[in-house]
């Protein structure tokens, strides 16, 4: 058994190792995914679904869930950069009023923009 000086050593060198550890993964450009929490006030809603390129504008990958309070929410896990998006109430397109932006999707329609960083 070492002495209490190379036992304190070696768990020196184990903490600095995982603070820089945590450190690189919390600050790393490796971290590209990002939590973001969708919301859509739509409380006469049947149902909401969030549809955009994170999802290949595909209607049923990303069906949201309605609060007690009447608003629907979905989280995702989204890539750094810019996304569109919109959300269909009962199957019709309504835009964000908190997105971080308007922009045009592929076939020219109105989309909300959100930015994730």
């Amino acid at each position: 058994m070492g002495s209490c000086r190379e036992q304190d050593e070696t768990r020196n060198q184990v903490n600095t190792t995982i603070s820089n550890q945590i450190r690189q993964d919390r600050y790393s450009p490796k971290r590209t995914r990002h939590h973001v929490t969708f919301c859509c006030d739509a409380p006469k809603a049947e149902s909401v679904r969030l549809v955009g390129d994170f999802n290949r504008w595909n209607v049923a990958a990303t069906p949201m869930q309605r609060m007690p309070d009447g608003r629907w929410t979905a989280s995702l896990e989204l890539h750094h950069g810019h996304h569109r998006y919109v959300f269909l109430v009962d199957g019709e397109p309504m835009l964000d009023p908190n997105a971080n932006g308007i922009v045009r999707d592929d076939q020219n329609n109105r989309v909300s923009l959100i930015a994730v960083s």
